[in-house]
C-alpha cells in the first residue's frame, strides 16, 4: 500500500552505551532494540567502535490494526543506523535484525515487492512465489470498530498435520495463481486462508464481509494476521476493469449498511485503471481509488 510509513533518524553519540540508545517517542522498545542490534552489526562492518545514540521516529501507520506499524519502525531504525555509520546493510541482514527485534514475528516489508513466502520469526525468504501479484484492487476496511488488538494476547493454536496439509494445498494454489496472474484463484486462496485465521481472530463481522464480497462480484477477502484490518479483493485486470467502479461503489454501500467502515482503496503495483477514471463516488474512502505506486510495499522510509 502506498502512503503510510515510518521514518527514522539516528544520531551517533560517542561515549554512550551502544546497547541503550535513547528513542523518541518513548515506548518504542522494538525500534530501540533494533537500533542497538544494528549498531553492533554496522560498527563491525564499518570497522568502527560501537557507540550509542539518539533515535527519533515519525510515522503515520495506525498501531495495533495489523498494518505492520512496529515492523516499519524497526526497519526504518535499522536503515537509519546503517546510514549514520556510512554503510548499507543487505536486505537479508535487515530482515534478520528486524525479526530479532520485533519479538514473535515481523512483517515481510524488507523484500523487494515480489510475493514471497516469508519466515517471519527468522527474517528470511523461504520462497519467491513469482514476479508480481495478479492485478487486484483492494477495498480496505476495519473490523471490530477499528479497535487496536494486542497480538501477543491472541490465543495460540497449535497446527496439526491436517492444518499443515491444508496450508500446503493453499500454497500450491497460490503459486499457480501468481504464475498465471489469476486474480480469481488468488482471491479464493486468500479467502480460505482468512477463514482459517478466523479460528483464532474470531471477528464477528467476518461472515458479513464474505457475503458482501460474494454479492458484489469480488474475487475474495483477506484479513490481517492480527488486528482489525481486512480487505475485499477485486480483479483489476483489463477485461474486468470496465465494470469495476460500479462493483466498488456497491461494495462501499454494502459495507456501510453492515456497519463496516471502509478505510482505504488501493491496488497491487502496476495496475492502471484509467478506463474507470470518470467514476467519482462520494464515499470518502474513494478519493484514493485510482492511486497506486510501483513500490506499494515500501512501508519503512528513512
Amino acid at each position: 500500500m502506498a502512503g503510510p510509513g515510518s521514518s527514522a533518524v539516528f544520531t551517533i553519540r560517542p561515549g554512550t552505551d551502544p546497547q541503550a540508545p535513547t528513542v523518541a517517542p518513548a515506548g518504542r522498545t522494538k525500534a530501540a532494540r533494533a537500533a542497538a542490534l544494528a549498531v553492533a552489526e554496522c560498527a563491525r562492518r564499518a570497522g568502527l567502535p560501537p557507540c550509542g545514540g539518539e533515535l527519533r521516529l515519525a510515522g503515520d501507520i495506525p498501531a495495533g490494526l495489523g498494518m505492520g506499524s512496529s515492523t516499519s519502525d524497526v526497519i526504518a531504525a535499522v536503515r537509519a543506523v546503517a546510514d549514520a555509520y556510512g554503510t548499507r546493510l543487505p536486505a537479508g541482514a535487515v530482515a534478520r535484525i528486524a525479526a530479532r527485534a520485533a519479538g514473535p514475528a515481523c512483517d515481510p516489508l524488507v523484500p523487494d515487492g515480489r510475493p514471497v513466502l516469508f519466515a517471519q520469526r527468522e527474517g528470511r525468504v523461504l520462497e519467491v512465489l513469482g514476479t508480481a501479484l495478479p492485478p487486484l484492487l483492494v477495498v480496505g476496511c476495519d473490523l471490530g470498530g477499528g479497535a487496536p488488538a494486542d497480538t501477543l494476547a491472541l490465543p495460540v493454536r497449535e497446527a496439526g498435520e491436517a492444518d499443515v496439509r491444508a496450508w500446503e494445498r493453499l500454497r500450491a494454489l497460490l503459486r499457480r495463481a501468481v504464475a498465471a496472474q489469476d486474480a480469481r484463484l488468488l482471491g479464493a486462496v486468500a479467502t480460505a486462508g482468512a477463514r482459517r485465521g478466523e479460528r483464532v481472530l474470531g471477528h464477528p463481522e467476518f461472515e458479513a464481509l464474505a457475503a458482501v464480497a460474494r454479492r458484489v462480484g469480488a474475487v475474495g477477502v483477506q484479513i490481517a494476521h492480527s488486528g482489525a484490518v481486512a480487505g475485499v479483493l477485486f480483479d483489476a485486470g483489463r477485461a474486468a476493469a470496465l465494470g469495476l467502479p460500479y462493483q466498488v461503489r456497491g461494495c462501499l454501500d454494502a459495507l456501510e449498511a453492515h456497519g463496516i467502515p471502509a478505510a482505504r482503496i488501493f491496488t497491487t503495483p502496476g495496475v492502471r485503471a484509467r478506463a474507470c477514471a470518470s467514476f467519482s463516488p462520494s464515499h470518502p474512502a474513494a478519493e484514493l481509488l485510482w492511486t497506486s505506486s510501483p513500490r506499494s510495499r515500501q512501508a519503512a522510509r528513512t
